[in-house]
């Protein structure tokens, strides 16, 4: 792996991240979500695909952006776009599903096509559900934690890493990689609340941080088994250094719900 590049990467994405983030209008952040919801889902569709699983492309994103809506416009209710979502799969699938030889693929194909927005979609919105409500600052928290996780995981692991953790979904994880990931979370979150000067005290703050790396640590390894299962080491090469768009997101893609209920139920 080539750390300057990673790190060149890293610090493009962030600084662009930061900029849409802090002063662009909020329905930017809404499109930037979305399109990077979109390229993630494309490239898990790809992964599916390697495994002949053919999910339809075109008809994931429909509902990926359809599941997105209420996020952005509060008028429209989540359950019923989600309902919506399948009951238009449904429907799309009737119609092409026209012939016996068709049948064999459709179980997995309609599966794994509204599996996509459901895992994708339905969760990095609340992302923006963070922004718009709590704004900035809170995202800022987020990030410190799972990113700083991550580089602690990365540089502990790689030196001292002797337990493999989830050997199957990441051969590269270990145990020693984990410890090392929590105390940077938990430092992260420490050094986030006092230069954000977030209103929550110092335990909250550290158990927010606890819960949230593990949703991360969960969330991680998981996509990581769709990548194994695919025979592929990254989700595609769109991010050099990082891999792909859901290389880059996933272990936003547990914590970051789980943050938006733990900020909007118990930060309070």
């Amino acid at each position: 792996m080539n750390l300057v590049r990673r790190t060149l990467t890293a610090a493009v994405l962030l600084g662009v991240l930061f900029l849409i983030i802090q002063y662009a209008p909020l329905w930017v952040f809404f499109l930037l979500s979305q399109a990077v919801i979109v390229a993630a889902l494309l490239e898990l569709y790809a992964l599916a695909g390697r495994n002949g699983l053919h999910p339809r492309k075109a008809l994931g994103v429909l509902l990926a952006l359809l599941v997105g809506l209420p996020f952005a416009f509060e008028a429209i209710p989540l359950e019923a776009a989600l309902f919506a979502a399948l009951l238009a799969a449904g429907v799309a699938f009737l119609v092409s599903v026209d012939s016996a030889d068709k049948l064999d693929g459709f179980p997995a194909a309609f599966a794994f096509t509204v599996f996509g927005p459901l895992y994708l979609a339905f969760t990095l919105d609340f992302l923006y559900r963070v922004r718009l409500e709590f704004g900035p600052f809170p995202l800022y928290f987020l990030f410190a934690v799972v990113f700083l996780g991550d580089t602690g995981a990365f540089f502990i692991g790689k030196p001292f890493g002797r337990h493999k953790m989830t050997p199957t979904a990441s051969p590269n994880k270990s145990w020693e990689g984990s410890a090392g990931g929590f105390l940077f979370a938990l430092g992260g979150a420490a050094l986030a609340r006092w230069v954000l000067g977030l209103d929550v005290s110092l335990a909250a703050a550290l158990l927010t941080a606890a819960a949230v790396h593990s949703a991360a640590q969960i969330s991680d390894p998981l996509e990581s088994l769709f990548k194994r299962a695919a025979g592929a080491k990254d989700s595609s090469n769109a991010l050099p250094g990082h891999g792909g768009f859901l290389d880059r997101i996933d272990s936003l893609i547990l914590a970051g719900p789980l943050f938006y209920f733990v900020v909007a139920y118990l930060w309070r």
